[in-house]
This record gives C-alpha cells, sequence and structure tokens, in this order.
C-alpha cells in the first residue's frame, strides 16, 4: 500500500481522452521548472485553480531504512510540470512562489504527442524507468499491441529490448519493456 494517495496529476481528467486533447492544441503550453520537491505542490494549487496541467507521476517501491519495503507516487520528471494556457495561466502559476522558470514550448504538437504517449503508458500500468537524457538510437513505431502507433527509440539494456518514450523539449523521457518483433524501423 503507498505511503500517502494519488494526487491530481492532469487537470481536466478529460485532457488525455479522445476529444479532450484536440482543445488543447491552441492553447499555449509552458514547461515550468519547479523548486525542488515541488511538484506535487504545485499540481495541488493549479488543481485548485482549475488550470489546465499536467504532470506525470508513477508508483515507485522502494526499501525503508529499516528493511521494509514502500510504495510512494513520484513525478516522473522530477522539477518539471506542463501547463496549456495564457499568459495569465503562466503569471497564475509563478505566483505559487514554487517556480524558478517557465519556458513557452514552441512545438506544441510535438509535445502534446510526446505527452499523450508517456500518460498511455503510466495509464497502461506498464513498468518505466525514467531515461534523464535521450540516447541515440533507432527511430521506431510500435507495429500492433495496446501501444500500437506509439513512436519512440531502440534501446537495448542487459540484453532486453526497450523502447525510449521522450519528451524531446525537457531532453527526458521513459522507457519500457517490448517484445522486438511488435517495432518497425521508421
Amino acid at each position: 500500500m503507498p505511503l500517502l494517495n494519488r494526487e491530481p496529476s492532469v487537470y481536466p481528467d478529460s485532457m488525455f481522452s479522445d476529444g479532450g486533447i484536440g482543445s488543447f492544441h491552441q492553447a499555449n503550453w509552458w514547461c515550468l521548472s519547479t523548486l525542488a520537491r515541488s511538484e506535487k505542490v504545485v499540481s495541488r494549487l493549479l488543481y485548485a485553480q482549475k488550470m489546465p496541467f499536467y504532470c506525470p507521476i508513477i508508483l515507485k517501491r522502494f526499501r525503508s531504512p529499516n528493511g521494509r519495503f514502500r510504495e510512494s507516487y513520484v513525478p516522473l520528471f522530477p522539477g518539471y510540470i506542463f501547463v496549456a494556457g495564457d499568459e495569465a495561466s503562466r503569471l497564475a502559476a509563478l505566483k505559487t512562489n514554487k517556480i524558478s522558470r517557465g519556458q513557452l514550448v514552441v512545438d506544441r504538437a510535438q509535445l502534446i504527442a510526446d505527452l499523450l504517449h508517456i500518460h498511455q503508458a503510466i495509464e497502461a500500468g506498464v513498468p518505466l524507468t525514467p531515461e534523464a537524457k535521450i540516447a541515440a538510437g533507432d527511430r521506431v513505431r510500435v507495429r500492433s499491441g495496446p501501444f500500437a502507433a506509439v513512436e519512440g527509440y531502440v534501446l537495448r539494456r542487459e540484453g532486453k529490448t526497450r523502447l525510449l518514450l521522450a519528451v524531446k523539449f525537457i531532453t527526458q523521457g521513459v522507457s519500457m519493456e517490448i517484445d522486438e518483433a511488435l517495432l518497425e524501423r521508421i
């Protein structure tokens, strides 16, 4: 059982549903850098203000100092939150005093596609491994299965094939183990 309940990581809840994401293609997107360990606080504040945001959260298992296994919900990309809105939305987020800087995302369509792929992987419950930097590799597309049409990069680690799902704007991503037979080179 996790130490604390999962907190809101996306507002509105329908942001990544079939019809929801379309309304956010026209909005400006901001990549906000939070102060250390402030992602959940900022998420709570933005949720209370009903401001559209996304902060990917995953369940992490760890061993406590007394040797027991614990679970906790942690941000997938420490230090980052994505906000959709206008300049007033950005300023409202900055007023939380938990943001160190905010960058306007130039390629909104690419960011939305990247975040959608990350959201799909989290919702599917596959084990994800955060990757600090995007590594060079073959660009691939998944041919079939629950992740059909998802694009990413191939990583090889300990003889296993992993698919890297990247958020290019912050040069970070996550990887998941995948059967190589499901992949096709782009």
